[in-house]
């Protein structure tokens, strides 16, 4: 199989082309935009996107709303299926908070704004108090 290295494969490959391959991120150039933006940390470092990862590399990916820190078990040199994809890491990631699991509350279409009390209800689901005016608030400045 040429897309997983087996013993007589490369034991090295850049690290977008591996992100790419493991299906942690949907294009090369994503993964070399994460790279370059610092989302991507290789050991505890940031890495540019060319630099190589071995068997044993642990890695930190950020994405919006999330981080992942997989260790490499397998080196991937061309996108595979998920599954095999899945084979290729060890995900160690923490679970993500439920808040962000959930789906945000969704009005019906064409039923137009939402009235003050639709308002308020939706600032208490979202933990924010509507009901305090700036007079009310301490720390406002006047």
């Amino acid at each position: 199989m040429r897309a997983a290295a087996g013993a007589d494969g490369p034991q090295t490959v850049r690290l977008d082309v591996w992100l790419w391959s493991a299906r942690l991120m949907p294009t090369r150039s994503a993964a070399t935009a994460a790279c370059r933006g610092g989302h991507v940390r290789r050991n505890g470092d940031p890495v540019k996107a060319a630099q190589k990862v071995v068997v044993g590399d642990e890695l930190r990916v950020r994405s919006p709303g999330r981080e992942r820190v997989v260790i490499i078990t397998r080196i991937l040199t061309t996108r595979v299926g998920a599954p095999i994809a899945r084979e290729a890491y060890e995900d160690h990631s923490p679970v993500p908070p439920p808040q962000l699991a959930a789906a945000p509350p969704r009005r019906e279409r064409g039923t137009g704004r939402p009235t003050k009390r639709e308002r308020r209800q939706f600032d208490r689901l979202r933990g924010r108090d509507s009901t305090r005016g700036p007079e009310s608030d301490p720390d406002a400045e006047h």
